[in-house]
C-alpha cells in the first residue's frame, strides 16, 4: 500500500432476494432461468369435498362386492366400483347412474367409444382409460372362448360374441370370421368401417383374404346401427356376389348375420343363403 493513502474497504451486505420458485429453504440454489417451477400434481378430476359417510360407503360396496358378486349389484353399482379406482375423492354415484342413463347399461358404457366418453362425462384421458379397459378385456376373454374351436358346435358363443363386439358400435362395421376345414375359427378382422347406415364391403377382397389364410369357410357380419336388423336389398345383393365368388374358388360362404342392439338375423334362418 503507498505510503500517506488510506484504503478504505466498503463491505456490502448482500441483501436476501425474494425466492423466484416460491419454494420455501430454497433461496440458496434458485431456479435456472427460463425454467418454471413444478406445478402441484392435479387430482384424476376436478372434485368437491366428498361428504363424511362416503368412505364408509366405498367399503359397504366393495364388501357387498366381495360378498355376493357382481349379481347382486346393480349397474351403476358396478359402475361406481369401477369409478372409485380413478377418482378417489368424489362422490361418484350420481356419475355412475348418469352415465348408465345415458348409455343404457353397464357393457354400453364401458364399450362406449371413449370420444363420446370424454364428451359426455368430460373424463381424463386416465378415466376414460380405465372405464374402456375393462369393455376391451371382457371382449378379449369372449373372443379366446370361440376362436381355435368348432363354431358350428359352438353357434350360441360365437353369436354372443358377436353382439357384444358389434351391437352398440355407433356406426356400420363388416367382420369376417374365417373357419378351416373343420369349421374352427382361425380368423376374426374387422374388414371395413362406415358410417351410421353404410359400410363398402368388396367381394374380390373378402375372397383374396380367405385365400391368403388357407380358409375353407366365410361367415359375414356386420351391424345396423340403427336398431333394425332386416336386411336390405343391397345387403341381400351383396351376400349373393360374395357366395357367388367364394364358390368359384372352391370356398363357402356358409352365414350372413346382422346384428343390432336387440336382435341377430340370420341369411341361413331366412333361406337367403
Amino acid at each position: 500500500m503507498a505510503e500517506g493513502k488510506t484504503e478504505t474497504i466498503q463491505v456490502v451486505k448482500a441483501r436476501r432476494t425474494p425466492n423466484p420458485c416460491g419454494v420455501r429453504g430454497a433461496a440458496e440454489a434458485p431456479c435456472l432461468p427460463g425454467i418454471e417451477p413444478p406445478p402441484e400434481a392435479a387430482a384424476a378430476e376436478d372434485q368437491p369435498e366428498p361428504p363424511p359417510h362416503y368412505a364408509g360407503h366405498r367399503d359397504r360396496l366393495r364388501q357387498r362386492f366381495l360378498t355376493v358378486g357382481a349379481d347382486g349389484l346393480q349397474d351403476y353399482e358396478l359402475l361406481e366400483l369401477l369409478l372409485f379406482t380413478v377418482i378417489p375423492r368424489r362422490d361418484v354415484k350420481p356419475l355412475a347412474k348418469e352415465l348408465i342413463r345415458e348409455f343404457g347399461g353397464f357393457w354400453q358404457v364401458v364399450s362406449a367409444p371413449p370420444e363420446r366418453l370424454r364428451k359426455v362425462g368430460n373424463f381424463s384421458d386416465a378415466t376414460v382409460a380405465a372405464i374402456t379397459v375393462v369393455g376391451a378385456a371382457a371382449l378379449r376373454g369372449i373372443r379366446q372362448n370361440v376362436m381355435k374351436r368348432p363354431v358350428l358346435a359352438g353357434w350360441e358363443a360365437l353369436l354372443g360374441y358377436c353382439h357384444a363386439a358389434m351391437a352398440h358400435q355407433p356406426t356400420e362395421q363388416t367382420r369376417l370370421l374365417f373357419l378351416d376345414h373343420k369349421n374352427n375359427l382361425i380368423a376374426d378382422e374387422v374388414q371395413q368401417r362406415g358410417t351410421t347406415n353404410h359400410t363398402p364391403v368388396y367381394p374380390r377382397e373378402v375372397v383374396k383374404r380367405a385365400l391368403e389364410l388357407s380358409a375353407h369357410g366365410i361367415v359375414l357380419v356386420h351391424n345396423h346401427p340403427s336398431g333394425d336388423p332386416s336386411p336390405s336389398r343391397d345387403d341381400i345383393h351383396l351376400t349373393k356376389e360374395i357366395a357367388t365368388a367364394a364358390s368359384a374358388l372352391g370356398l363357402v360362404l356358409l352365414d350372413h348375420l346382422i346384428i343390432s342392439q336387440g336382435r341377430i338375423v340370420s341369411f341361413k334362418t331366412l333361406g337367403l343363403l
